[in-house]
């Protein structure tokens, strides 16, 4: 396996080699979340993409050195400067404080990400803990800021080529930044936020521009650099952070740097998460969480196939007719690995499994093509004739990039308690024992009673298969003749 590992740069918008600055070691940062509410599934699918691209680099023998940011303060429920802190919104509609607020939400996005086989960072950097950075970075850069009275704003015209992540300042026109009274230029963007007088907020700092908090795209500047140094390189995102946070992210690190370096030598984004309805967002009030998901029946790591089944920079919509299909795929990967002898791994020789992991290896090399990753892995699952130890081996490296856990899970680990379910599992048992005899006995009648018993009670049974029943999807969480959307709890 030796392909060349190639990664679309969002900044040049073309493929590139992957050329590490520090050899053998890959240094990555990945914009997380802003912890005031639930994470959505469209948000869950950039740490799917960024835990992926961590799974190559390690696959491809980097030393991977990988942080994560949580956001608990400086978040403007505009990306535009404009608005209120999403965290301090959060706690004046709820009643309860911003610090417990980000404790619940950022607890709750953890628990996610074990779901979802998401690898733990080498660090997770807390917005909070790097406050004095934060002033200590905007005091370094101020000579490219100016004061109005809600705080210190950057001037990007102070930089070379604004927005050159975007192309905003091009006919493609992504960018979408709003005016804002004051500022030089409807671009510039808050380093330094002022609390107004006679106000106070729950998330506050003495700074040399008064008592305030910082910008949201401060952050992520300060703890990159603080964990990784400038410029590290491979800086990943969602799509939506093309357009602003990463521009301003940049200019920052011009400003500190001197220079226009961008801070990372690669900038990679994944695309939108869509439902029939349009990208989902939690602007409207209502999106799906994978707890959602959960509830209707669905094993988290079918959500983690369906984004392993499209291009990480391609669109990919949601139905429920499409999780249930990667359920369904997940569930014959899962079983074909069930089938597979136990046997010690052993070096793979065999011509067949060379040539399928070679081709996993391109396919993953070329840009984290996961979707056609996955067809050499399921070929090595069902292929005939190969030696147990030898598939093993070559399973084990394959799953380690694709995070499925296909050597680990059994059947019985995919069968999810809907949040509907209507009948206790040992209930199922007894109600399957009963059957049994009944059918012993020739007494049909009895048996086809308790099948459409437990039918009715959404238990598909299953005679003849080990594994005896599975619990029945949701008749409404099949079609997607709707736009797929649920009210997150607050």
């Amino acid at each position: 396996m030796s392909a060349p590992l190639t990664l679309f740069n969002s900044l040049t918008r073309r493929p590139e080699p992957f050329d590490p600055i520090h050899p053998g070691e890959a240094r990555v940062y990945t914009c997380g979340p802003t912890v005031y509410n639930h994470q959505h599934i469209g948000n869950m699918r950039a740490y799917v993409f960024a835990d992926t691209l961590g799974r190559v680099l390690s696959f491809k023998s980097y030393k991977l050195r990988h942080v994560i940011n949580i956001t608990d303060v400086g978040h403007l429920t505009s990306d535009a400067d404009a608005g209120d802190d999403k965290m301090e919104a959060a706690a004046a509609r709820t009643g309860r404080s911003a610090w417990d607020i980000a404790k619940f939400y950022t607890d709750a996005y953890w628990r996610d990400i074990d779901r979802l086989n998401i690898r733990q960072p080498e660090r997770w950097t807390i917005a909070t803990d790097f406050v004095p950075q934060m002033i200590a970075f905007a005091q370094s850069i101020e000579a490219n800021c100016y004061r109005l009275e809600s705080g210190l704003y950057f001037d990007t015209s102070t930089v070379p080529d604004y927005g050159r992540l975007a192309r905003a300042r091009t006919d493609e026109g992504e960018g979408r930044i709003e005016a804002v009274a004051g500022k030089r230029h409807k671009s510039d963007f808050a380093i330094w936020r002022t609390t107004p007088p006679g106000e106070t907020r729950q998330m506050e700092w003495d700074s040399p521009w008064g008592r305030g908090a910082p910008g949201w795209h401060l952050e992520c500047s300060v703890m990159s650099e603080a964990v990784l140094g400038l410029p590290f390189d491979i800086h990943t995102g969602g799509i939506d952070h093309r357009e602003i946070h990463h521009p301003n992210e940049i200019a920052q690190n011009q400003a500190r740097c001197g220079s226009a370096d961008t801070g990372a030598q690669l900038w990679m984004h994944n695309n939108f998460l869509i439902d029939r309805g349009g990208k989902m967002s939690k602007s409207a009030g209502e999106f799906l969480t994978l707890q959602a998901l959960v509830d209707r029946g669905f094993h988290p790591l079918a959500y983690r196939l369906m984004c392993l089944q499209a291009h990480y920079r391609s669109e990919l919509e949601f139905s429920w007719d499409n999780l249930a299909a990667a359920f369904t795929r997940l569930k014959r990967m899962v079983l074909a690995a069930e089938r597979v002898p136990a046997a010690a791994p052993a070096d793979a020789t065999d011509r067949r499994l060379l040539a399928e992991l070679d081709g996993f290896d391109a396919a993953v090399s070329d840009d984290l093509n996961t979707a056609k990753a996955l067809t050499h892995a399921e070929t090595v699952l069902t292929a005939k004739g190969l030696d147990a130890g030898q598939r093993r081996t070559a399973l084990a490296c394959m799953d380690a990039v694709l995070g499925l856990g296909l050597l680990d899970l059994k059947r019985a680990d995919l069968r999810v308690r809907p949040a509907g379910a209507r009948i206790a599992e040992d209930e199922i048992e007894a109600r399957l024992t009963e059957r049994k005899a009944a059918r012993a006995a020739k007494d049909f009648a009895a048996s086809d009673r308790l099948r459409d018993e437990l039918i009715a009670a959404g238990v598909d049974v299953m005679d003849g298969d080990p594994l005896g029943w599975e619990w029945r999807l949701p008749i409404e969480a099949l079609p997607a003749r709707n736009n797929g959307l649920l009210r997150s709890d607050l």
